[in-house]
Formats: C-alpha cells, sequence, structure tokens
C-alpha cells in the first residue's frame, strides 16, 4: 500500500513517517502541499493515488488559533474536508487526528466516543467541525482524538518541564485542571493497527489514567532525576487567550470493542520516554 502523511513535519508525523512501514511512504507539510487548497489537494491525491491517508496536519497552537480563527478553520476544517473529498475520489481510507478539545472540560467522569461534543475554543471548534467534515465526505475514515501529546519531536510538555527544570531550581505548575498524558510511540502503535482494518468510525486514544498537569510535572522530574521543587497553582493565577479544559479525559472504549486498547498507563509510557530519551532533551 501506498501512504501518505500530511503534517510530516510535526512531532506526530515526523515519527508516523519513520515507523510506518508501507510500499511507499509519500510525505509532505504545507511546503509540499496545502491542505487549504481544495483544488491542490484533489490533484495530488489524484496523482500518487495513496490507499491510506494519515492527517496529521492541524493549527494546534491553542491561543493563536483565537487571535487568527480564519486560518483556523481553514487548516483545521477546511483542510480534512479537502483531504477527505480527495481520498474519497481516490477510494482511499483517510485516518484523521482530534483532540479532547472538541468537549467543553467540565464534569468529572472519562468522556467517552458517544459522549456529546461542545467545544469552548476556536481550536476545538475548528477541529470538531473538522471531524464532522470528514465523517461527511470519506466513508473509509477513522477519526481518532488523542490529547496531551508529547514525543522525542517538536515541543510538548515534558521537554518543556525539563529544560525549565535545569534552568531554574523551582516550577509553578497548573493544578486544577486533568487530562490523559499520551506517548506519540503508544499511539503510532494504534494508529497502525487501525490502518490495517475495515473499522471505520471514531476513537479515542489517549494514556490510560489520568492526572493533572501539576501531577505529569512532579512524575516527569522525579524520572529524570533533576532537583527541583514543583508546586501547584490555579489556571486562574497564569490567564491565556484560550481557556483549557478543566477536565478532558478520554476512556479508550471503541479501541476496546475493536482492535483492543493496549494504550500504557501514563506513569509506565512516560517511564519508558524519558528512560530512551531524557538524556537528549
Amino acid at each position: 500500500m501506498k501512504v501518505l502523511i500530511t503534517g510530516a513535519a510535526g512531532q506526530l508525523g515526523s515519527e508516523l513517517a519513520r515507523t510506518a512501514e508501507a510500499d511507499e511512504i509519500v510525505q509532505t507539510d504545507a511546503a509540499e502541499l496545502d491542505i487549504t487548497d481544495r483544488q491542490a489537494v484533489e490533484a495530488f491525491v489524484g496523482k500518487i493515488k495513496p490507499g491510506m491517508i494519515f492527517n496529521c496536519a492541524a493549527m494546534t497552537d491553542v491561543d493563536l488559533c483565537e487571535e487568527e480563527q480564519e486560518a483556523a478553520f481553514r487548516v483545521n476544517a477546511l483542510g480534512p474536508r479537502n483531504l477527505a473529498m480527495a481520498a474519497a475520489a481516490a477510494d482511499a481510507a483517510l485516518l484523521h487526528i482530534s483532540t479532547d478539545y472538541v468537549f467543553p472540560g467540565g464534569g468529572g467522569a472519562p468522556l467517552c466516543e458517544w459522549d456529546t461534543p461542545d467545544p469552548r475554543t476556536v481550536y476545538g471548534k475548528s477541529k470538531l467541525l473538522g471531524e464532522r467534515y470528514v465523517s461527511a465526505f470519506c466513508p473509509k475514515h477513522f477519526i481518532v482524538r488523542t490529547s496531551w501529546l508529547y514525543g522525542p519531536d517538536g515541543g510538548n510538555f515534558v521537554k518543556t518541564i525539563l529544560r525549565a527544570a535545569r534552568d531554574k531550581g523551582a516550577l509553578k505548575v497548573v493544578g486544577d485542571q486533568r487530562g490523559c498524558p499520551t506517548y506519540t510511540a503508544d499511539l503510532i502503535a494504534h494508529l497502525l493497527k487501525l490502518a490495517g482494518t475495515k473499522e471505520y468510525g471514531l476513537y479515542h486514544c489517549a494514556g490510560n489514567g489520568e492526572c493533572t498537569w501539576y501531577e505529569f510535572a512532579c512524575k516527569i522530574i522525579a524520572l529524570s532525576g533533576i532537583p527541583c521543587e514543583v508546586s501547584p497553582c490555579t489556571a486562574a493565577e497564569f490567564p491565556r487567550p484560550a481557556p483549557r479544559p478543566a477536565y478532558s479525559v478520554l476512556r479508550n472504549t471503541m479501541l476496546r470493542c475493536t482492535v483492543g486498547d493496549g494504550m500504557r498507563p501514563w506513569e509506565d509510557a512516560l517511564a519508558d520516554f524519558i528512560h530512551r530519551y531524557g538524556g537528549t532533551l
């Protein structure tokens, strides 16, 4: 099978490109393919004729999305629409990455695939519209929501905490927002497993268990061995243009019902990541 990866220069796309096995892997980022250009996407997909498209391209700066709303909707909604239409025309499957930000962030029970989205940010709204376009325009689709992603490529919370710990020796981290840290390697293993099936539909795929950003940071510091004092604070102490969900824990229900939920507890995945990459981050 020939595979197309969009957003291949990003945190998830770059690791996916290294991990996936296919007859041919075509990697694109914005410089090679502007997914907001419908005609360009149609021509590109029609030319290379992939059997599977992984859409890892997104505008993920949540605060910037609030400031540049039209850009956010072009990339996060129209981009997936264009890929979905092109995939359908080529009889290809499309695996689209989405986010916990499609939920409002209230409540206190883990969120399943059938729970009602109600995003509070431009980022979440644009990603939800992208989901809807994918499901409407491409019959062979997988929509996979994930959260709190980290890995060896790109910027992420784990790298930020390690750098700040080395530089400052003391940190304040938000302790009133809960979610699921997700290691890119674990997510990618499940994306590839899904891609080898016809179990099309909507999935949650996040690290098992839950924690606050403060608890996440404490675990990062403990595993790294860096001498650093971490103390909790409230989200209100660090106001941002876009509100972060107070509670966005994802439950991997449909994975368990289909290909199986092999996502590790977030603590185990983090320990593996720190062991592999902690000295180089």
